[in-house]
């Protein structure tokens, strides 16, 4: 299959702008805590906010020029501000379509590469197929590497603008 480039921001595009890179440090954080298990700040929350503009998208359809189907994947990357707008990371990532009917559903795995390690982020998007501006939605935070070793919590992301989400990364310990 030959890759589709996509102008707008859709649920796979929203998922991964979602779990974008971002370098934890630099980003607007309501700081409670570290992410790491054996840091010092152990047992403690922190918040990151971070906006989210789509770089990149290919789309890789079964049905090249027809209809949605299930196991259509797109691949998406996004470069990562912080909310004083500097470039503090980037997601990359991939969704799978599971369904088409009642607006669609995908499967999405993102990255998130930050200065002190990955963020590591799954879960399920709805109504990606539904006109209009892309759905907000909730993912799990399944691991992390350095710093995130042992990173559990969730991603919630909203859409703002065309092609720009904000995504608020709640990191439980």
């Amino acid at each position: 299959m030959r890759p589709i480039r996509a102008a707008c921001l859709g649920t796979a595009t929203a998922l991964v702008t979602l779990l974008a890179c971002v370098p934890v440090a630099a980003a607007s954080a309501t700081d409670t805590g570290s992410a790491h298990a054996e840091g010092k700040d152990k047992g403690k929350d922190k918040v990151i906010t971070l906006i989210g503009r789509l770089a990149e998208q290919s789309r890789f359809p079964v049905n090249p020029g027809g209809a949605p189907a299930q196991g259509d994947r797109t691949v998406v990357r996004s470069v990562l501000f912080d909310e004083a707008g500097n470039e503090v990371g980037e997601t990359g990532g991939t969704c799978t379509t599971t369904r088409v009917e009642n607006g669609g559903a995908e499967v999405c795995i993102v990255t998130y590469t930050l200065p002190g390690g990955q963020l590591s982020v799954q879960g399920m998007v709805y109504g990606h197929l539904v006109p209009g501006p892309p759905p907000s939605f909730d993912n799990g935070i399944t691991g992390g590497t350095g710093e995130y070793d042992r990173a559990r919590g969730s991603v919630h992301a909203d859409t703002i603008a065309p092609g720009t989400r904000r995504f608020t990364i709640d990191l439980k310990h």
